[in-house]
Parts: C-alpha cells; sequence; structure tokens
C-alpha cells in the first residue's frame, strides 16, 4: 500500500514573480505534475489511456491553502494523499513543503471523463483497485 506518494519539485526562475517568489498558479502546476507521476507510479500513463480511449481526468473541485511562500531555487516535496475514493472520481489530499516546513496544501476532486463525450464515466475496473490500495481513510 502507498500511503504517502512523494514528488520532488525544484523552482524555477518561470516559476516565480520578480521577487522570486513563487506564482500562487504554480502551486497548481506542482500538485498536477504529482498526481500524474502517482497515476505513473501505478501503472498508468495519461496518455495511453487517452490514446486507448479509456478515460481521462478532470479537476472538477479545488481548496488551496497557502502557509509560507516559496522562493526560487527552493527543493520543495510533494505530499499526495488518496483520501476519497468513488466509482467515477477521487480526492487527493496534496501538501508542499520545504524541508519541515507546510509552504501549502490543497484538496482536489478528481472525476473521471469520457474523453470523446466529455461525461463523467467510471474509473476503468483495473485503475480502481489500484487506486484502493491507497486510499487512507480518516481515523
Amino acid at each position: 500500500m502507498i500511503d504517502e506518494f512523494h514528488w520532488p519539485v525544484r523552482v524555477y526562475y518561470e516559476d516565480t514573480d520578480a521577487g522570486g517568489v513563487v506564482y500562487h498558479a504554480s502551486y497548481l502546476k506542482f500538485f498536477e505534475r504529482a498526481r500524474t507521476e502517482f497515476l505513473r507510479s501505478l501503472g498508468w500513463n495519461q496518455q495511453e489511456l487517452l490514446k486507448k480511449g479509456l478515460c481521462a481526468f478532470v479537476v472538477s473541485e479545488l481548496s488551496i491553502r497557502y502557509k509560507s511562500p516559496a522562493k526560487l531555487d527552493d527543493q520543495l516535496d510533494i505530499r499526495t494523499q488518496t483520501k476519497e475514493l468513488r466509482r467515477a472520481s477521487f480526492v487527493f489530499d496534496q501538501r508542499a513543503y520545504r524541508g519541515d516546513q507546510l509552504i501549502s496544501s490543497a484538496q482536489v476532486k478528481v472525476v473521471c471523463i469520457n474523453p470523446q463525450k466529455g461525461v463523467p464515466c467510471p474509473i476503468p475496473d483495473e485503475m480502481l483497485e489500484k487506486i484502493q490500495q491507497t486510499v487512507v481513510l480518516e481515523k
């Protein structure tokens, strides 16, 4: 079972404003990359899913908090946990850390859609089973 997926991110110049502070929208990119790599770690390549016409994933809800600014050249650790799983969607808890310091956190609901029709559809069974192994239930 994967309790928490870690993805390292270096802050580049393109991620920051003129003062070297990370733009708020850059965190969305960091979190997106970590979710993509999480799925890849389970054996699922999103491009292949699209090519086969199986499914695509879209963000349907997002709540984000900024605790402390990340800056140019910081090394961040993006931590991802699957918190909720339904037949056609799942909720991620994602956090960006610089060392032990929490920089930003987000709750992201992702919905599986039919790529041709653009409507919700079930997560493929094999993928659903793999994701079920990563769900962290609230205690």
